[in-house]
């Protein structure tokens, strides 16, 4: 590949670290140095204000702001209706001053500038030394999103004199100010704002889609203070005044507690709820608020940790990701979902994609189950949009959109929004993967066959029959490659839809003999007849799929292989990222891909295909990949290692771990790629721990890059803890809990209990 890393960073196993303020790296550090708790969000900037260039970022899960989509042409089907995620209140809001001086670190005199993220405690800090022109001032910040209570937030500031002394001034504040960051305006209207005792409090509401959100905070000083209560037009705050002596410290804190209202509920109700709410928590206080959310990932890391010896800054970047995803999703709420971004930035608009089902699943199977479910159950709960999606594009079933928050199409692309019907099926995937990997045969037999069903019914009003062959297929599609539009018969959409239709008529004869009273409710539920079921069996049989038998590669889509070759590797660094930088014609026009279709078939269900075949297709769809989707790397990786391939593996494992951290696609300033944090995660557990998940039961191939001496992990599978250690001389599996169960380990099916089980590392597993 010819991205770049940047890299400004320490390397720490455990923590990020700024050492030394890199203000070119400004909105990339906002980003990488985002806190969030599923609820919400918020970006690393600075919150005592800077004239910098940067992204002041507040986030709600699932509230967002609507506007109609301006078509030129209306045609049917177009979706209407456009929704992003809203950039919210800045309930970080600080301003210090000394005198007429503001601190302003892009004014401001100072030295020692760190900035940490320690990952084993989620606690972001910043300190520095101000040089006024009074005397310098020790500044140390410290915030946390508490992981126990999804609605806390909290600020800590300390100020320690270091020769100054006189009056300084700190103003904490409620700010729903911010702006859209893209767009350059505010979306809220403040209704509300008061200081009630102890609490200050501010409600707003979005100007068109009636959400609601409610901040407050309640402060505290350690000095002495002159307090001052203010409020402006949307803004609410209280200004401390302290005099504060030579080589005294003084330390404010703040706890804020933030709800949220999507269901237009009366404002005085709401505003009522909220400020009790708040009363409730915040009398827990600072530091046990603080200790409990330590606590929280204490135990997160002692179940799901990664450790590698040997490779300290992918040691870093893992948990980096695994972080960031118990971050942005742990499965509180299974109305909410996951977006490309997480809760970190703007762009993407918050939407969640079919990278949630395909990418982000299997982390939560192996380590929350019950998290995994949620994110199907959201899928259900927004299965009545994706049925009139399917009327609106003239067709039955289900048609669940390409990008959504609440379950609608908001693609205002039409081109990705109506031609990429690889979504459902990314749906149906997600299904057969929980299920298989779970044995959840109450969601299987209730909520999921019937997203199966419509699914199914779906693809069949879909497709078509090929005048020519006879075969069934897909016509007018773009796989998720994207590099190629309006093409017929897209591998990676037959290949899936074909077992999305063998698994919906498998679960319903399987229901149809152990469950019958729960067959005989769907059937009489969705009106399923033997015909229609009959019909999906007819088109999985005879589903088109593109391929070359001689060479066993299979072709993209119909006519991929006739199209003029690009050298992907000539592609100057400058001109990525090239959605922004090529005329958009020019991605089209070539065999160039964003992301491997063919080869993430392979990945998925990789019994159904010989090494030869992978092989085969690895090598030919490498060298025109290039690799401008941040899901693309991890694919290329996982494969690689199963191939063999130890020095490809581990390169594309390295641009995965840290692709945000080393900003390798010039766009970490928009937010993080938190979706492909959960690919980086499946580099090492399917990559290099060779895990395969398509089988009778768990199989394993590990391999270990030349790198690394040892590394290991775990997997919660079925009422069990599964632990995973591999170094250059044996693999180790071992398991707690539950009896024994069975595995694959290099091909030797073996019964795996207490007594653990270990097998010589086969030299060409070793690089």
């Amino acid at each position: 590949m010819s991205k770049v890393a940047k890299k400004y960073l320490a390397t720490d196993p455990w923590i990020i670290e700024e050492d030394g303020f890199h203000p070119e790296h400004a909105e990339v550090s906002e980003s990488i140095f985002s806190l969030g708790n599923e609820f919400m969000g918020v970006r690393g900037y600075f919150e005592e204000g800077c004239t910098i260039e940067r992204f002041v970022g507040s986030f709600f899960n699932g509230i967002f702001e609507e506007e109609p989509i301006n078509h030129p042409v209306n045609y049917n089907g177009f979706p209407r209706r456009f929704h992003f995620m809203l950039n919210s209140l800045d309930w970080l809001y600080t301003r210090i001053s000394v005198g007429k001086e503001a601190l302003d670190l892009g004014k401001s005199r100072f030295s020692g500038f760190i900035r940490s993220l320690d990952l084993r405690e989620g606690v972001l800090k910043r300190s520095f030394t101000w040089h006024t022109g009074k005397g310098d001032i020790r500044v140390e910040f410290e915030r946390m999103l508490s992981m126990v209570r999804p609605n806390v937030g909290m600020q800590r500031i300390t100020l320690s004199s270091l020769g100054f002394s006189g009056r300084i001034e700190v103003k904490l504040g409620l700010d729903f100010s911010n702006l859209q960051h893209n767009r350059g305006k505010s979306f809220w209207n403040t209704l509300r704002k008061e200081h009630c005792g102890d609490e200050s409090a501010i409600m707003a509401r979005t100007l068109k889609s009636g959400q609601k959100v409610f901040s407050a905070m309640k402060t505290s000083c350690s000095a002495e203070a002159d307090v001052k209560k203010e409020a402006g037009p949307q803004i609410v705050s209280r200004s401390y005044r302290i005099n504060l002596k030579e080589n005294e410290k003084v330390t404010l804190q703040r706890i804020v507690v933030n709800t949220t209202d999507k269901k237009a509920v009366d404002d005085d109700v709401f505003w009522k709820r909220s400020l009790e709410t708040a009363r409730k928590l915040d009398i827990t206080g600072y530091e046990k608020l603080r200790a409990e959310h330590v606590g929280y990932w204490k135990k997160i890391w002692a179940a799901q940790d990664i450790e590698i010896d040997g490779d300290p800054e992918n040691q870093q970047g893992v948990r980096f990701g695994i972080f960031q995803l118990h971050q942005t999703y742990h499965g509180v709420d299974p109305s909410l979902n996951i977006s490309a971004k997480g809760l970190t930035g703007e762009e993407y608009h918050g939407h969640t994609w079919w990278d949630t089902e395909t990418y982000c699943l299997p982390f939560y199977i192996f380590n929350n189950p019950a998290a995994a479910r949620n994110l199907l159950e959201y899928r259900y709960l927004t299965l009545p949009q994706a049925k009139q999606r399917a009327i609106e594009k003239g067709c039955k079933g289900a048609r669940y959109p390409m990008e959504t928050i609440d379950g609608t199409e908001a693609c205002s692309v039409w081109q990705h929004g109506d031609l990429e019907i690889h979504v459902p099926v990314a749906i149906s995937y997600g299904i057969w993967h929980y299920s298989h990997l779970t044995g959840d045969k109450d969601f299987l037999h209730g909520h999921g066959i019937e997203m199966l069903a419509e699914i199914s019914r779906y693809y069949a009003s879909r497709g078509g029959w090929s005048q020519l062959t006879g075969e069934y297929g897909f016509w007018c599609v773009m796989g998720p490659d994207e590099f190629h539009m309006m093409v017929n018969n897209n591998c990676y959409t037959n290949f899936m839809v074909k077992k999305a239709f063998e698994y919906t008529i498998a679960v319903l004869e399987e229901m149809r003999k152990k469950a019958p009273a729960k067959f005989d409710s769907i059937v009489k539920k969705l009106n399923l007849g033997k015909d229609e079921m009959g019909n999906w069996k007819k088109m999985a049989e005879h589903m088109r799929i593109p391929q070359d038998r001689k060479t066993g590669i299979y072709e993209q889509h119909d006519g991929y292989f006739d199209m003029p070759h690009l050298e992907v590797d000539k592609i100057r660094q400058e001109e990525f990222p090239l959605y922004h930088n090529w005329a958009y014609y020019k991605l089209f026009r070539t065999d160039m891909i964003k992301q491997p279709d063919a080869m993430l078939i392979q990945y998925f269900y990789s019994k159904e295909f010989s090494d030869k075949v992978k092989k085969a297709n690895f090598n030919f769809y490498e060298s025109r990949c290039s690799h401008e989707s941040s899901l693309s790397p991890g694919v290329h990786s996982i494969m690689a290692a199963e191939l063999g391939m130890h020095d490809k593996a581990y390169s594309y494992w390295g641009h995965a771990a840290r692709l945000d951290l080393d900003n390798y696609n010039n766009n970490t300033n928009q937010g993080l790629h938190t979706t492909s944090m959960a690919a980086a995660w499946m580099n090492v557990v399917y990559g290099f721990g060779g895990l395969r998940t398509d089988g009778e039961f768990l199989s394993f191939r590990p391999s270990l890059p030349k790198k690394w001496k040892s590394f290991k992990f775990s997997l919660r599978y079925q009422d069990r803890i599964l632990d995973v250690h591999v170094d250059r001389e044996k693999v180790r599996l071992s398991i707690d809990g539950n009896g024994a169960v069975r595995v694959e380990l290099f091909g030797k099916a073996c019964t795996l209990d207490e007594k653990g089980l270990e097998m010589k590392m086969p030299a060409g597993r070793i690089a």
